[in-house]
């Protein structure tokens, strides 16, 4: 069994209102990719009813309505699902990431200390010994631009102040600058679930995890979900250059989601998900331990302008799109010497966390030594096509 389950109980991952309406993609073993709703404490298959695909049912004009009244084909027990996904076991149904066909993207340095890492990652050039001298020498300058409104005119002001010490970063520009970072995090079905590894390339050696809120987005730009994301990032590769984002962010099993979307309701939306906390939680097997709180509504921007910078007339998602909406940790403690900061090891347990959402967690793995992706679009249509759930 997983190390996962000595640390994680199968109730962890459900947020504990009862009221939360919850939708996931289950992978039932020899049949393929469910759409299941919790009703109580059962997992209840609604795929022919909503779907076929998790994009089907985020399109719909009021996605949460109709999945309360949507008639179930068949039911997993909770219990069972989770600790068949904690364990990796996948010989039995199990969670996948709750995406399938949207595109996945992310928004970058949406919050000031994640912002001043950045800086401070790029003088450094990937190197986390010196970042160390960077962060006492820049931290303070650069921290001033953390406290004004992104695109406004003391924005530009610090910009031309910063400029003429050399201090200025493209990380600085979309920090608060006139336009967000957006960037593409994934492949639509390459994201990984609940219990899943995730994976750093071997030839990095300084890495870490993102955990953030991420919303998902229908067709029409519209907000309808929420779920939790971890954005795994190779630090010394964007450091060295942005041009090697693609490198840094893009790898197998290198996006993480899950465990489930929680849908807007009436009691539920992006005005509660401001004023809530992701919690993150890394557990190494040499002892290590990490603990951090971010407050969501310290994001320089909001999630209406992120979504407006994402779609809109200059671009369009006709499958939808998942929104990683950035986050503020950048561990700096001290793992392997002194002033090498952290990066993970073989074996890290990620825990993310927040109330209204509910827990994702994962155990990082070289890419390298991962299962390899083989389930993209074309096998999720043919799949489909076969049990008859196309049109």
């Amino acid at each position: 069994m997983s190390p996962l389950m000595t640390s994680v109980q199968p109730s962890m991952p459900i947020p504990p209102d009862p009221a939360a309406v919850l939708v996931g993609r289950l992978e039932v073993p020899g049949v393929g990719p469910h759409l299941v709703t919790l009703r109580g404490d059962v997992l209840v298959d609604v795929t022919r009813s909503m779907g076929p695909t998790m994009s089907d049912l985020l399109d719909l004009d009021h996605p949460a309505d109709d999945v309360r009244e949507a008639v179930g084909e068949g039911s997993w027990s909770l219990h069972d699902v989770l600790r068949a996904s904690l364990s990796r076991d996948s010989s039995q149904p199990h969670l996948l990431a709750p995406f399938d066909l949207a595109a996945i993207k992310a928004a970058g340095v949406t919050f000031a200390k994640s912002m001043v890492e950045r800086v401070i990652e790029e003088h450094a050039k990937g190197d986390p010994g010196a970042a160390r001298a960077l962060r006492e020498r820049l931290g303070a300058t650069v921290a001033d631009a953390a406290r004004v409104t992104p695109g406004s005119p003391e924005s530009a002001e610090i910009k031309q102040r910063l400029l003429a010490e050399g201090l200025w970063s493209q990380y600085l520009e979309v920090g608060i600058g006139p336009d967000p970072e957006i960037f593409t995090k994934g492949q639509p079905l390459s994201s990984v679930g609940i219990g899943s590894c995730v994976g750093v390339l071997e030839r990095s050696t300084w890495n870490n995890p993102e955990p953030e809120v991420v919303l998902a987005c229908s067709a029409s730009g519209r907000a309808v979900g929420a779920t939790l994301g971890n954005d795994v990032n190779l630090r010394d590769f964007e450091g060295r250059s942005a041009l090697l984002l693609a490198e840094a962010k893009d790898n197998n099993a290198s996006c993480a989601l899950g465990p489930f979307i929680r849908l807007f309701t009436e009691d539920f939306g992006l005005e509660e998900l401001r004023q809530s906390e992701v919690s993150m939680r890394i557990t190494g097997r040499d002892g290590f331990v990490v603990e951090a709180v971010s407050r969501v509504n310290e994001m320089s921007r909001t999630f209406e302008e992120l979504i407006s910078h994402t779609w809109g007339p200059h671009h369009q998602y006709p499958d939808g799109f998942a929104l990683f909406t950035g986050t503020m940790f950048a561990p700096t403690e001290d793992r392997d010497g002194d002033g090498e900061g952290f990066t993970h090891h073989v074996g890290d347990e990620v825990l993310i966390s927040n109330p209204l959402i509910g827990a994702l967690v994962n155990e990082v793995r070289p890419a390298e030594s991962l299962a390899p992706w083989t389930f993209g679009a074309r096998s999720l249509m043919a799949n489909l096509a076969d049990r008859g759930l196309l049109k």
